[in-house]
């Protein structure tokens, strides 16, 4: 059995305005920082992982050394294949820019953003790939909510239509013999 635990990085300040990040590279704010600290001492007290693999922006590199720090695991390495979704010409915005710059319709609009089929499927590449190279192993996953959540929908549809996730919550998936189960969704039981 390989285990995968997906976490979506801290809090920035553009995820507490309500602008979407996208692939704009925003560190983590104090409170991202605190998350990241408080999850890192949650799973240092659990199962012990492995390794750490992480997306390539530095909001999920930051959460990934300050949980690495606490479990004494170094990040192993990057990987853009997870890294947050393209936003195009909406990252930066808040919903009201969006909804007075394009309408509100905008969502039906060509503004440059990935397709939700292309990161799910970047995904799905992803975990596919860290299976049969660490079969076996427990690997942490930093990444974005969108990523994880279009993944989790791709990987397991029956269970998931729709997805939210929240910023430092674990989601774990178990896949034994090519067969995926997810165990735990969206847990953020580390905030308080």
């Amino acid at each position: 059995m390989t285990t995968i635990g997906l976490i979506r990085h801290g809090i920035t300040e553009w995820n507490s305005l309500g602008k979407a990040q996208g692939i704009s590279d925003i560190p983590l704010n104090e409170i991202g920082r605190k998350q990241a600290s408080d999850i890192g001492d949650r799973l240092s007290q659990e199962d012990k992982w492995d390794m750490i693999i992480t997306s390539d922006l530095s909001r999920a590199i930051e959460t990934a050394k300050i949980i690495g720090s606490k479990l004494e695991l170094p990040i192993s390495h990057n990987d853009k294949r997870v890294r947050e979704i393209n936003c195009g010409e909406i990252e930066g915005t808040t919903e009201e820019e969006r909804i007075n710059r394009w309408g509100s319709k905008w969502r039906n609009l060509e503004l440059g953003m990935e397709k939700f089929e292309d990161v799910s499927k970047r995904g799905v590449e992803f975990l596919e790939e860290i299976v049969s190279t660490y079969n076996g192993k427990r690997i942490l996953v930093i990444s974005h909510g969108a990523l994880i959540g279009l993944t989790l929908q791709q990987l397991l549809p029956e269970k998931f239509q729709t997805t939210y996730i929240d910023n430092t919550s674990i989601t774990i998936l178990n896949n034994i013999e090519g067969k995926w189960d997810c165990n735990l969704y969206n847990c953020t039981k580390h905030i308080n």
